[in-house]
Order: C-alpha cells, then structure tokens, then sequence
C-alpha cells in the first residue's frame, strides 16, 4: 500500500525567463529563453510526492480568470490521487515571475500570491476528511496563517506526521513550531527565524539548537550544494548534495520536501527519506522550470552514485 500524503499549499502560475546574469536595476535584458508553467509550493511539491511514490490528496486555491483555467486544466492532468481546488471570483490565481542566470542556474523570484492568502475556515472545514486520512500532512507558509494553523491543527489531533516548510518566509510564533513533526527551512529561512547566519555546518548546527529551543522536535537544514543538516535535540546528522549539472534550480526545495514526505509515508526513516530527497532534487535541477518532473527511478539511479547508498 502507498502512503498518504496530503498537500495544502499554493498553485502560481509561473512565468521563467532564461538568461546569462540577473538584469542591473533599470536595465532590460534580452532572455535567452522563457517558458510558462505551473509552479507553486503546494503544487509543486504535491506533484514530487506523487511522483516519488505516495499516494497523494492535493487542497488549492486558485483564482475564476485565466491563469485558474491553465491551473485546473493542469492539475487535472498531473494525476493526483485525490484533488480539491478551492476558488476565488474576488482575487487572481497567484502568478510568480522568475529569473534564472548564471552558471549555477540560480534563481530570483518575486510572487503574487492572490488567492492561495485567502483561504477560509469553512473550506478548511469541507476538506478535514481528507486531511485525517493522511499518513502525513505537508504545508509550507505561502497561504494564510490561519488556514495553515488549521490544516496543521486537525493534522495532529489525528496523528498524522506534519511537515511545514517554512517558504516562503514569514513569520510564525513557537506555538505553531511545536506542534510540527519536521521542519524544513533553506539557508535564508533558518537566518530569519534564528538571526544565525548560515555558512557551514557549524554555523547550521549552531541554528538548529536555536530552534529545538523554541521546541521545533526535528528539523532539516537544506543547504543547496552544501548538502543538508538533520538534526533533532541529541543528534546531528549531515545529508550529502548528490551530483548534479543544474539548468535550473527553481523547485529544488520543492521536489526535496516532495520525495521527503513520500517516502516518510512509505515508511523510511527520517535520514533515509532525507537522502532521497536529496537525490530527488539533484535530478530535478537538471530540468527546466519548477514542476516535478522527475522519477523515483532516476532518483534510485541518483543515490547510488554516493558510495554506501
């Protein structure tokens, strides 16, 4: 039997242009290439879950206009177990617009999130069912607060494994860290919650201890080439970044939390999960864009190019 992931969180449309180094303020560009597609960190990493092997319910909200109609079109097309898009006729389906430049195909990104920030207790309330089936409940922090807390609310009282992606950042008190089972924040999120700077693997285990005193339980630190920290209040374990030539790193954190919740609901441990999930992001920025489109065959193939994996 496949695990049970249910995904809360945000569907954007998003709007790629390809080019040799990020554009100086006033300056135009001229892109090397763009691409239209569907992003959105609840859809994107609904979309890794699914395809790292879960079996997957995924709750939206998108805007009544066009970007809505690329939207449903879409997700309908993705193949997802089960899938709830909530809508909106008073704001636009969320859009983001990205730059990707450079060698290392990094990436600037600014989002309109529309109507992923206004989701409301009664829709919350009309998708509880789908919530207390799942073995484990993924949100991230680009809806309201509100609907996150109460997705995350119903998610422990029927002892689901909850996952919050911190991302995109805002804030959130100590009350809403302790009742998560794992959290996932990047470099620059882990620095806006703890004010530590992180550059290495000191520096990483240094935040950690910041946030378990503030009673996160288990947290894993990515940190893109670096690799990644798993740590919890007694032990600190150093996830490595698989090889990889990148095109575009857009999505990168989405297809790790993806695969991660995945194979948690599989049944893997958190640090073998967490080596997938490495290995899963490691093939995804081989492609353009930040949907999912890759396998867990590649990702198989991806660990075992590590020795002892």
């Amino acid at each position: 039997m496949k695990g049970k992931v249910c995904v809360f969180g945000s569907f954007n449309l998003d709007i790629t242009a390809i080019l040799d180094r990020f554009p100086m303020p006033g300056e135009s560009l001229v892109a090397n290439s763009s691409k239209i597609s569907a992003g959105g960190k609840g859809a994107n990493q609904a979309t890794a879950a699914l395809k790292a092997g879960a079996n997957v319910h995924y709750i939206g909200k998108i805007g009544e206009d066009d970007f809505g109609f690329f939207a449903r079109r879409h997700l309908k097309a993705v193949g997802f177990n089960a899938l709830t898009l909530l809508s909106s006729e008073q704001k636009p389906t969320g859009n983001a617009l990205i730059y990707v430049a450079g060698e290392g195909a990094e990436n600037m990104i600014s989002v309109d999130p529309g109507a992923n920030m206004i989701v409301t207790q009664e829709e919350i309330q009309k998708c509880e069912p789908a919530i207390k089936c799942a073995d484990v409940v993924l949100v991230q922090l680009e809806n309201n607060l509100s609907a996150i807390n109460q997705v995350i609310d119903i998610a422990k009282q029927n002892n689901a494994f909850i996952i919050l992606n911190p991302a995109p950042f805002q804030p959130v008190d100590d009350d809403l860290l302790a009742k998560v089972d794992l959290l996932t924040p990047n470099e620059t999120e882990t620095f806006l919650l703890t004010g530590c700077k992180i550059d290495d693997q000191v520096s990483a285990e240094k935040a950690a201890n910041m946030l378990h005193k503030r009673g996160v339980k288990q947290l894993i630190i990515t940190m893109g080439s670096k690799g990644s920290l798993l740590s919890d209040a007694t032990t600190k374990t150093w996830i490595p970044c698989f090889p990889a030539n990148p095109i575009d790193t857009t999505g990168a954190g989405d297809a790790f939390n993806g695969a991660l919740a995945a194979q948690i609901a599989n049944g893997a441990d958190i640090k073998h999960a967490a080596l997938f999930g490495s290995a899963f992001a490691a093939v995804s920025v081989e492609y353009v864009g930040a949907a999912c489109v890759t396998t867990y065959e590649q990702a198989v193939q991806r660990m075992q190019s590590l020795p002892n994996n």
